[in-house]
């Protein structure tokens, strides 16, 4: 099974660091012309820099896809660099923790417009152009809180849920003009936000590691991996799927 990008245009949101970079990075591993988003013009352009001194076509634009206008500059810049997109990985996000009924507009606000409005315009833009060469694939990096809940995550569960839907609705829609949709679902990975997250979330590593039945956190580079799968010919007969890459979290409901 060989999994390849070769000549194919991937654009990957907030992919100046994290999962998002990992997956930049592993696609142009895989052969792809790769366009790396942050809404940090420095940290962008740094990440893209990084990736072609590793020899991968990588191509940055800044863009906060939050906002419509810079959503539609983006595709338009991707267009005249590289032509038409043919892997979309909607991975750019937020979170707001605290407790709900103290929840500020604002943050529930930012948090949907990041992880779900977001993702829903850059599918309307990818599909513009994929629907009539009649293949693409759209990946949306979601989370195992989009299948379950947890305290204090109000806007951050509600949006992730929003997406896995979202999902579906637009691999059925899609599915016979050749675009296939997925959702992959990490759990807990190790990555700077997540250091932030322990600070206002209340939790450790520690709680992560026993909560989890695989026992550690999860690493960038095995999110990168799945969605390498899911963006290639290798998972051609899927569409429609949440892929959990959680080291057992959701399947686990002992103590």
């Amino acid at each position: 099974m060989e999994l390849r990008l070769d000549g194919q245009v991937a654009i990957v949101t907030g992919s100046s660091m994290g999962i998002g970079k990992a997956i930049a990075r592993t696609f142009g591993q895989a052969g792809a012309r790769v366009v790396v988003n942050g809404h940090d013009p420095a940290r962008a352009h740094a990440a893209a820099a990084e990736l072609r001194a590793e020899g991968i076509d990588a191509y940055s634009v800044v863009a906060d896809v939050a906002q419509a206008a810079d959503i539609a500059r983006l595709f338009e810049a991707v267009d005249q660099h590289w032509g038409p997109v043919d892997v979309l990985v909607n991975n750019a996000g937020t979170n707001a923790i605290g407790p709900s009924e103290q929840l500020a507009l604002g943050e529930w606000q930012r948090t949907l417009d990041l992880n779900l409005t977001g993702p829903f315009l850059c599918a309307q833009e990818a599909a513009r152009r994929m629907i009539p060469r009649g293949r693409g694939v759209i990946i949306n990096i979601s989370s195992i809180l989009g299948e379950t809940g947890l305290a204090q995550r109000a806007a951050y569960c509600s949006s992730k849920h929003g997406l896995n839907g979202l999902t579906k609705v637009l691999a059925v829609e899609w599915a016979a003009r050749g675009i296939r949709v997925h959702a992959l679902n990490p759990a807990y990975i190790a990555t700077a936000l997540d250091t932030g997250d322990q600070e206002s979330g209340g939790y450790t590593a520690a709680d992560i590691e026993r909560r989890t039945p695989l026992g550690r956190y999860g690493a960038v580079q095995e999110v990168a991996n799945t969605a390498l799968f899911l963006a290639s010919d290798a998972s051609s007969y899927m569409t429609g799927s949440r892929v959990d890459v959680d080291g057992g979290w959701l399947a686990y409901g002992g103590w």
